[in-house]
């Protein structure tokens, strides 16, 4: 296995790692207590092609590998988490789905507009009867002519209220089960497609999640994502390489409590020597740069294994298991070392805490890992 990071991206992770402490560290108390990116972020973001590093470069993107977009979401997860979102999840679940699956119409479409940002995208799968379950879909779509017309409600959207081009899965044939859902791409343009009610939570603030609401959604017929009734399969490909980056993104999460974790431990005095000379605090500054570490090796691993076209479902699953809770082990334990500053809303440590929590059930819950784990155990040892 090979992580060496070619001399452009080595140049590009750099400069994202000073965009990111210069810029978007500037403002993140703000994202937090507006619950908004500021477009000047966004707008720089776009300049610097972040918006860009799925898509390849025929189509304006900077078409960076697996390895190579990890060592960049390490660097965006070292900030507010909100923001983190932003990107990622326009970069990953976002537009994977058009890159790998889309014909070379649709790729002519609507990739440039999403590499230069121009377009956000978002992944719609969630709704208020299918999660965990994603089988339990009821957004269904019927052909008519030469369009579809899409009915339902999708709910927990990352991005909703920003994206312009959506992946959408809906039932084209209720009699076939997995087999009969289709993923389309459908614009916020289109007839029928309204973007609801945004749902206030606990953290991540500054991204937005909210409902999408199809009525008669009218959706052309060239616009199926793949091929009819591969949907769910489609999904199941979206989010495994999807997990990839989401974990390296907890990692830069994690880096940066351990950052802000060493620089406290070694400042603050009890008892009259700085409290990194207890034994209590340094082992739990020792435990978390141990998983840190592990979870990087992991990460670049499996993002190895994605560029050398290698199957990664049960190694996804791991990866995202295990890299969502590390990070929660990582800020629970930032919490502790830190005592009462940490549990206050003017220091960093609470926010990463609050931000920590989802990881553990957006794009796959931690129980539904293992339970991918599993079912590709039993395929492995089946007797």
């Amino acid at each position: 296995m090979d992580f060496h990071l070619e001399d452009d991206i080595q140049v590009l992770k750099k400069s994202v790692r000073d965009f990111i402490q210069t810029e978007v560290e500037a403002v993140a108390m703000d994202i937090e207590k507006q619950d908004k990116i500021p477009k000047r972020i966004i707008d720089m973001s776009k300049e610097m092609g972040l918006f860009g590093l799925s898509i390849p470069e025929e189509y304006g993107g900077l078409g960076i590998g697996m390895v190579g977009k990890c060592a960049l979401y390490e660097e965006i997860g070292a900030t507010h988490n909100g923001y983190t979102t932003l990107i990622g999840g326009h970069t990953g679940i976002g537009t994977v789905g058009i890159v790998e699956l889309g014909n070379d119409e649709q790729k002519s479409k609507y990739l440039p507009a999403l590499a230069s940002g121009e377009s956000i995208g978002a992944f719609a799968l969630t709704e208020p009867s299918a999660g965990s379950n994603a089988t339990n879909l009821k957004t269904t779509a019927v052909l008519e002519g030469d369009h579809y017309i899409i009915n339902g409600t999708k709910h927990y959207i990352t991005n909703a209220t920003e994206a312009d081009i959506f992946t959408v899965m809906a039932v084209t044939d209720s009699s076939k089960g997995a087999k009969g859902i289709t993923s389309f791409i459908v614009e916020k343009d289109f007839p029928g497609f309204h973007v609801g009610a945004v749902e206030p939570k606990m953290g991540l603030h500054g991204s937005q999640s909210a409902e999408l609401i199809l009525e008669d959604c009218k959706v052309p017929a060239e616009n199926v994502l793949g091929e009819e009734g591969q949907g769910y399969v489609n999904a199941l490909k979206i989010l495994a390489t999807g997990r990839a980056g989401l974990a390296a993104r907890n990692l830069g999460s994690s880096q940066k409590l351990l950052d802000i974790s060493m620089q406290f431990v070694q400042e603050r005095e009890q008892f009259g020597v700085p409290i990194i000379d207890h034994q209590a605090v340094a082992h739990m500054v020792s435990e978390m740069a141990v998983e840190i570490e592990a979870l990087r090796s992991f990460t670049y691993r499996v993002a190895w294994m994605a560029d050398e076209g290698e199957k990664i479902i049960k190694e996804a699953a791991m990866l995202k298991l295990y890299g969502s809770e590390v990070y929660n082990r990582v800020a629970d334990k930032a919490v502790q070392v830190h005592g009462g500053i940490g549990y206050i809303s003017d220091y960093p440590i609470e926010r990463f805490f609050r931000d920590a929590r989802i990881t553990r059930i957006y794009e796959g819950t931690s129980e539904i890992q293992k339970n991918i784990i599993a079912g590709q155990l039993r395929k492995e040892y089946s007797l």
